[in-house]
Order: C-alpha cells, then sequence, then structure tokens
C-alpha cells in the first residue's frame, strides 16, 4: 500500500523593516509616511487571508521526516496527537497510525470562497478547517491539489467574501517591496516584509515545476500558502518554502508566482485536474554554453538541447531530431530548459506552438502540436487519497501466489487475498476475515493489489462493493466509506 505523505508548512513572511522610505509604484511617488510603514498593505490584505486547520491520520514512524530535507516544506506545528480507538494497537502486524492536526495558511481569491493554499497544507487531510480574519469557521472542501507545482485550491461556502486582488508576477522585479501575512507557529494575521531578491529560482529540489520568487521575507512554520504581496496589496505569489538547516528562518524563501498558480486554479475549477502540454523530447542536461554551441556550429550560447526525441511525439512528427538546438518558442527567445520546460507545459493540449530550431549551421522553424503530458493530473475532489481510504476500511491485501493458493484451496481463482483485519473497523463488522479472497471491486475484477487500489481509487459515493470467496462460497460485501 502508498505510504502516507506526513505534510507540515511553511509559509514566507518578512519581518517588519523599522523604517519605511518613499518610493515610486506604477509610475507614481507613493510618498510613505514613515511611522505607518506598510499599514495600509496590512489592512487591505489582512482579511483576505485565512487560517487553515487540519486533521489526518499519519504513521507514528513518519513524525520526523521532516528534519532533515534543508528545503523546509515541512512542520509538526503542535504534535497534537490522538490514537484512534480501537485501532493501530501494537501487535497487529500493522503500523501504528495517529490522528495529527496542523496548520497554515491560504487566500480568499474570490467573493464565492475560492481559496488558494499549498499542497502540502491539505495533502491527505480528512478534514480542512478555514478561519477567515474575522472569526468566522468555514468547513472547506477540497477542488483539487498540484504536488508538481505546490499549488492547491479549496472551497468555502460564502458570499461577498473579502478576496485579494491579483498582481501579475511576470512584472516584478528584483529589489522591489514585498509583504507577506500568514500565521506563523498559529499565530494569527502576522505580517512581515522583505525585498525579491531573485527571480525565476528552479533546480531547488522542492516541485518538479520550479519558476520561484526568491525572498528575503522570513518564513516561518505555519506560514505556508499565504500570500506574498506587493506594495498595492496585490498578491503576487504564494509562499511555499524555505531553505533551513536549522527549520527556521534564514533569510531564503520561495513564492510560486501567482501567474503560474492561477493558471493551475483555472485547471482545478474546470477539471479537478492539471493537464500539462507535452512536445516530447529530452532535453541534455545543463546549459548551452557557448563552447557546447560551437559544437554544433553555433557562434551563440543560449537554448536548450535536443538529446533525444520520443518516437511518433509531436516534436518527431514535427522533425524535430537530436542535436538540434531550439532557441525560440512563438517567437520568444528560449533561456534554458527550465524555462522552455514551463512554458510548454502551461501550453494547453492540441494548440500549435511555432519553434525555431538551429540545424547544420541553419535556422529553421517547425510548427508543433503539443500533446498531453502522459499520466498527468492530481487527484481531484472525485478522488480518494488511497492510504487514507484503505485505512478507513481497516484490512490488508497482498497479491495470491501459489503457496496462499494451495494453503486455502483457491485452485485456479484470482484476486487478492486479506492478511489482516482491524478491531472495530468497517471490515470486521461487516464480517471479512483473514484469507478471504477479494474477486472484484464494485463490479470490476482484480487481480492483484495495483487492480485493487486502482478500483478503490475510482469509488464513488462512498460505496465499496466487493465480490469476494471465501471456503464456504462466494458472496458480495458491501462497505459505506464515510468522510
Amino acid at each position: 500500500m502508498n505510504k502516507m505523505r506526513t505534510a507540515a508548512w511553511v509559509i514566507v513572511v518578512v519581518m517588519a523593516g523599522s523604517a519605511c522610505v518613499p518610493g515610486v509604484v506604477n509610475g507614481q511617488d507613493q510618498g510613505f509616511d514613515f511611522r505607518k510603514g506598510f499599514s495600509g498593505v496590512a489592512a487591505k490584505a489582512t482579511p483576505s487571508v485565512v487560517f487553515i486547520q487540519v486533521e489526518k491520520q499519519v504513521p507514528m514512524g513518519n513524525m520526523q521526516e521532516y528534519l532533515g530535507n534543508p528545503f523546509d516544506l515541512f512542520e509538526v506545528p503542535n504534535n497534537q496527537l490522538r490514537q484512534q480507538p480501537n485501532r493501530r494497537q501494537p501487535g497487529h502486524g500493522r503500523q501504528q497510525m495517529f490522528r495529527q492536526t496542523g496548520q497554515g495558511s491560504g487566500f480568499l481569491i474570490s467573493k464565492d470562497g475560492y481559496i488558494l493554499t499549498n499542497t502540502h497544507v491539505i495533502d491527505a487531510a480528512d478534514k480542512i478547517q478555514v478561519r477567515l480574519a474575522d472569526g468566522r469557521e468555514f468547513q472547506a472542501k477540497r477542488i483539487g491539489a498540484d504536488s508538481k507545482t505546490e499549488v492547491a485550491l479549496i472551497k468555502i461556502e460564502g458570499e461577498n467574501l473579502p478576496a485579494l486582488a491579483i498582481g501579475d508576477s511576470s512584472k516584478l522585479q528584483t529589489g522591489e517591496w514585498v509583504i507577506a501575512i500568514g500565521n506563523p507557529f498559529g499565530l494569527k494575521e502576522t505580517l512581515t516584509v522583505g525585498v525579491v531578491s531573485a527571480k525565476g529560482r528552479s533546480h531547488m529540489g522542492i516541485t518538479d515545476y520550479e519558476d520561484f520568487i526568491q525572498t528575503d521575507a522570513a518564513i516561518n512554520p505555519g506560514n505556508s500558502g499565504g500570500p506574498l504581496l506587493n506594495i498595492d496589496a496585490e498578491v503576487i505569489g504564494i509562499n511555499t518554502a524555505i531553505f533551513s538547516r536549522s527549520g527556521g528562518y534564514m533569510g531564503i524563501g520561495f513564492a510560486v508566482p501567482i501567474d503560474l498558480a492561477m493558471n493551475i486554479k483555472s485547471q482545478l475549477v474546470a477539471t479537478g485536474k492539471v493537464t500539462r502540454g507535452y512536445v516530447g523530447v529530452v532535453l541534455n542536461p545543463g546549459e548551452v554554453t557557448e563552447e557546447m554551441a560551437k559544437s554544433f556550429g553555433r557562434a551563440e550560447a543560449g537554448g536548450v538541447l535536443i538529446a533525444d526525441v520520443q518516437k511518433d511525439g509531436p516534436a518527431a512528427k514535427a522533425g524535430i531530431q537530436s542535436g538540434d538546438i531550439l532557441i525560440e518558442l512563438d517567437g520568444k527567445k528560449i533561456k534554458d530548459g527550465t524555462s522552455f520546460r514551463n512554458d510548454v507545459a502551461r501550453i494547453l493540449p492540441n494548440k500549435k506552438i511555432d519553434l525555431a530550431l538551429f540545424r547544420d549551421g541553419k535556422v529553421k522553424k517547425v510548427t508543433v502540436t503539443v500533446g498531453a503530458f502522459p499520466d498527468d493530473g492530481e487527484a481531484g475532489a472525485g478522488e480518494k487519497d488511497q492510504p487514507a481510504v484503505m485505512d478507513k476500511l481497516g484490512f490488508d491485501i497482498q497479491d495470491l501466489t501459489d503457496e496462499v493458493t494451495q494453503q486455502f484451496g483457491y485452485g485456479a481463482a484470482k484476486g487478492v487475498i486479506i492478511t489482516q483485519v482491524d478491531p472495530g473497523s468497517l471490515a470486521e463488522e461487516a464480517g471479512l476475515t483473514p484469507g478471504m479472497l477479494i474477486l472484484e471491486v464494485n463490479r470490476s475484477e482484480v487481480t492483484n493489489v495495483r487492480d485493487f487500489e486502482k478500483a478503490v481509487g475510482k469509488m464513488k459515493n462512498g460505496n465499496l462493493l466487493l465480490r469476494v470467496k471465501t471456503k464456504e462460497g462466494t458472496v458480495f460485501v458491501n462497505l459505506q466509506i464515510t468522510d
């Protein structure tokens, strides 16, 4: 069975400066009052920032996993653990499970209750509670999440809610003031200030698709998912991670650009998952330096070198070959492999793009019809998290082996064998016992554990109909899974 990920959260926040200086924003002199600093931004933005509290089941052995990663997405903010009654007791052959409560931040982006946050804040959560700055509390619904960018979308029911204005992260410049508001260590509505240290940070190993805004804004546990704002109180990023060797603030934090986040949001609202563009090439690692370019007969550095082309993929159909250097995408200069990959990922499948490439001393232009990235997408609201569902069922399974077949006399039957049933679980109440053979899940045949997990993942309305073979015969067992 899949191992549940232990999540914990961190947000980019900045220590408020002791003094502010006059500045020019959007061509206008702001004339800051030294005494008031960023109070205007706080007044506009604070009502839109929410406190998120989640509950989830986690294996006790995973509680300290976050300690070893210098790029810290994780925390256990309060260690409020409650052992589940009649479940995961020592000696039953299963890892002991606990209920963990955790917290993070998020922000409203629409008056009808859509909230952006980080995937790791709500990952595998059984319950998501949202509290607004005015004290109102809501149960939130998970709309979808994308672990490849750390962008997640949840929703509360309401009208005329205080939504943040959306900025343009592409116009952000290094050195600009940025403001973060969140809930570090559970301290509500904390505002901190810093500057943009760099843009387009990648190769961090934090997510699959990286284009981070780097800031010296102080990030601490409990702040993940909160907004990074410009001086006009417009959100320009989602605070996501820090570089830390101590687990706390060390002056280097990262935020997902709001332009990317809003693209993910639109897909999650429409389909509950994310679909990325795909052209079917393998990029050569590293930059195309001037020395590398000369090896291919080109005097100028830059672009991306194609190491291989997938057979029958979009690029191959367009005539792109190994050894080509891609230099432009839709008339825009290609900077490097990371930016190219991110740009292609944002393009919807079936759209045509124009690529300029260098080959044999000449520049050639080709048109590529973008495909959909294979096996992409994240679980949306309609799909259950596999470990959480299996935990609620309360039994273990394994593939049927020859030895087990002989032991139980199942002959030529195919399925998965039940090896362990938890006391007090749904499985026990339904009469399931170790040694029973599961043949079908919701009328779909299963022949191995993977088939079983896929079938459970497609479960609708919490209803799980099992066709089970016992020594006495074959029966149907219905399990009703509740949230």
